[in-house]
């Protein structure tokens, strides 16, 4: 008798725990997102609401007060072009205006910074990807240079005059060419360099800079992937 009841319980503890291992692994399921099942359309409408999300949040980090000035990964630094007049003017006690022409731009481009908001808004809803599978599978930050390598110049030509209006209302192109005039061919470079070009490539680099790292923050991140989308499609990744 003692043995039919000891069989008993054991057999009911199997039960239980097979019971239990079952629901434990509907529940890991139902946890589990599978972007193999979701076919294209979806996967790239997926990746269009993460750039949407994480450029949003990208220049609101940029263009925010010292947006670049205390991020030393997309502070603007004097340009190359330059060097050679910027040492020469520390070593004759003429550094201020160097710093002033640095901060200068650094300052345009976080004011210009909230207003490309809205043009890589309206790039990333004309975007589409040739093979969006490829793109969600192609690293961390996949979709952030996809992004970039197809948009960019459109986005350079519509950011150009908006910088240009910074850095005149910073008084950085005065700074600019009070620097050159401490140089004997800074005619010369005047007309070779482009003060605006540089501040525009500069100031897009950061944004693709920042939107990268907020791309892969929702890839690896499930508490970033706040939506329903956004958790079928990289919540398996």
């Amino acid at each position: 008798m003692r043995s039919i009841l000891l069989l008993l319980a054991l057999g009911l503890s199997c039960f239980f725990f097979s019971a239990a291992q079952v629901s434990s692994d509907k529940n890991a399921s139902a946890e589990h997102h599978d972007a193999s099942a979701l076919d294209d359309a979806a996967i790239a409408s997926g990746l269009k609401e993460a750039l949407e999300i994480s450029t949003t949040k990208a220049i609101a980090l940029a263009g925010k007060r010292d947006g670049f000035l205390e991020n030393e990964s997309i502070r603007i630094l004097l340009p190359p072009e330059l060097q050679a007049i910027g040492k020469s003017m520390r070593l004759l006690e003429m550094g201020d205006q160097v710093d002033e022409l640095e901060i200068g731009m650094n300052r345009a481009a976080e004011q210009a910074t909230p207003q490309a908001k809205p043009i890589f808004l309206a790039a990333l809803k004309n975007l589409s990807f040739k093979d969006p599978r490829l793109v969600l599978n192609g690293g961390d930050t996949a979709a952030s240079e996809y992004f970039r390598r197809i948009s960019s110049a459109d986005l350079s030509a519509a950011f150009t005059p908006i910088v240009h209006r910074s850095l005149e209302r910073m008084g950085v192109i005065k700074q600019y060419h009070r620097v050159l005039k401490n140089d004997p061919g800074g005619n010369a470079l005047a007309s070779k360099f482009d003060l605006d070009n540089y501040v525009v490539e500069k100031t897009i680099d950061a944004i693709f800079y920042m939107l990268a790292a907020e791309e892969t923050n929702i890839r690896r991140d499930p508490t970033a992937q706040t939506s329903p989308l956004l958790k079928d499609v990289f919540g398996s990744k």
